[in-house]
């Protein structure tokens, strides 16, 4: 029988699989046309599982470039996991191993800010592990069918309805309800504007620095609201 906590987890992830879907067929696509077959481009999206990290690691190889450099690019743009990884330790101290190894392998974007958006309706780190496995379970499952997917049939999503905006609309919808006070909201607009501005810099690294910069506001923000 289905855990109910991992079930909640599993449906309140569906919301934005609409967004995933032409993402995943995209990536397959690409396997696609650098002539890849099905099983090395169904080995590589399981073995490397990092949606934006794999693109970009596909465009790299297309155009010969050093496997160092792709390795390195593929790091760099997968920095941010060890800010989701902070964040969901502590839940994970007492699970198994195979239940660590599990969730390190498979958080995403999505999974995290789906359990953000719901972790005040969890109570107990179990919980919370459990409400994770099942939004990870769910990504999982239609990112790689997805992939395989836009490998078989090619991207069947309309150009016209520039779906490249649906990942960002879905992460949109997640955070707004999570804005629940002044701070939250000062530090939402203060990270958009910063992640405009340093949207440039090379590797993405922009990303990393627009996490690590507001962190350090909220933090402030925080001390600041508790002092007074």
């Amino acid at each position: 029988m289905i855990n109910s906590v991992f079930k909640r987890g599993f449906v309140a992830t569906l919301p934005i699989m609409p967004g995933v879907i032409p993402f995943g067929a995209v990536m397959g696509v690409v396997c696609s046309e650098a002539k890849l077959s099905l099983f090395q481009t169904v080995a590589m999206n399981f073995l490397a599982y990092a949606g934006a990290a794999q693109l970009a690691a596909m465009e790299l190889m297309t155009k010969h470039a050093a496997g160092l450099v792709v390795i390195a690019t593929a790091l760099i743009i997968n920095l941010r996991f060890l800010l989701y990884s902070a964040a969901l330790s502590p839940h994970l101290q007492r699970s198994s191993f195979f239940t660590k190894f599990f969730s390190a392998y498979s958080v995403t974007d999505q999974s995290y800010a789906v359990v953000s958006a719901n972790q005040s309706q969890l109570t107990t780190s179990p919980d919370v592990v459990r409400f994770y496995l099942g939004t990870a379970v769910c990504m999982a499952m239609f990112w790689h069918l997805s992939v395989i997917a836009g490998f078989v049939f090619g991207n069947f999503a309309p150009a016209s309805l520039a779906l490249d905006y649906a990942v960002p609309l879905s992460f949109v919808a997640l955070v707004i309800p999570t804005l629940k006070n002044k701070t939250y909201v000062v530090v939402a607009a203060f990270s958009s504007v910063v992640a405009v501005l340093l949207h440039p810099l090379p590797f993405r690294i922009g990303l990393i620095a627009t996490a690590l910069l507001s962190i350090s506001v909220a933090a402030m923000l925080t001390r600041k609201r508790a002092k007074s």
